[in-house]
């Protein structure tokens, strides 16, 4: 190895040092399937959140082992495998997770991609000449005809549903067509925040659970505020109408007279005396 190729190396090994250093958190993604178009969109949504970098894991090694002021940040070792990009950022580790997910950009799909979701070719002109895509397309099951020297999807048609891998066939033609049935995004397969290592499965949140779990809380709270009458901003007109009618009950239900009984007291002994008057005509 060249003198210079080691100075090089050297060099990027301090970068990383000081990258480790200026911010509290680290996260390993996989590059597996993010093309390099996709990259840069990427490094452009996230350029406020985070730097990213794609470094060889030996310097990342070498770097990793000279920062002994933090903590267990030598167990990250483990996830350094495979062809990775790294993110040196001040977010909060499930906040940064969530943005990723945010971040995913749709694509045109390779041969083994999965379908993110059901995928359909709509009926109409795919602005494609007659040849050799007339077979492609019924080779995947989509009816075509000839119209204005144009190939013409004939019916709506499920290629695939979600879930589904993509093999070269379908891939070839969804791409002919642009329809963008993939999404490309980072996998983070760890982080490391303040001594701390995390998975992508313990930083992964599913928000639709906890938002539902938030709402159970918030009325179990409620209903033990009000049922033990302890007045709060959040119950206070709740507890006013729960007394009111309980006290309307009482009122009622002792034949006391007020403005807010009279009419309904008069009511039923109205209708206690046709029924008295009933049972008298009986006998």
């Amino acid at each position: 190895m060249s003198r210079q190729v080691v100075l090089e190396k050297t060099r990027e090994v301090e970068e990383i040092v000081n990258l480790l250093q200026q911010h509290r958190a680290l996260g390993v993604a996989s590059l597996e399937k993010v093309r390099a178009t996709q990259l840069q969109e990427l490094k452009r949504k996230l350029e406020k959140n985070a730097y990213l970098r794609v470094i060889k894991n030996t310097l990342i090694r070498r770097a990793v082992a000279q920062c002994k002021d933090k903590p267990e940040l030598g167990k990250l070792e483990s996830h350094l495998s495979g062809s990775n990009i790294y993110l040196f950022t001040e977010l909060n580790p499930f906040r940064l997770v969530l943005l990723l997910e945010k971040s995913r950009v749709k694509a045109t799909a390779r041969a083994g991609d999965t379908a993110v979701e059901d995928v359909a070719v709509s009926a109409g002109n795919t602005g494609l000449p007659p040849g050799p895509i007339i077979s492609l397309l019924g080779a995947v099951g989509i009816r075509t005809r000839i119209e204005a020297g144009s190939v013409w999807v004939s019916r709506d048609t499920l290629v695939a549903k979600k879930g589904d891998v993509l093999d070269t066939r379908l891939a070839g033609v969804l791409s002919k067509l642009g329809i963008k049935s993939v999404e490309i995004g980072l996998s983070l397969k760890a982080m490391y925040d303040d001594g701390l290592i995390m998975t992508e499965e313990q930083l992964r949140l599913d928000l639709g659970e906890i938002e539902r779990n938030f709402m159970q809380a918030h009325m179990s709270a409620l209903n033990l505020s009000v049922n033990a009458a302890y007045p709060l901003p959040e119950n206070i007109v709740l507890l006013l109408q729960k007394a009111h009618r309980d006290a309307y009950s009482l009122a009622f239900s002792e034949a006391i007279p007020n403005d807010q009984t009279m009419v309904d007291l008069v009511r039923r002994a109205h209708m206690e005396a046709l029924s008295l008057s009933a049972e008298l005509k009986k006998e």
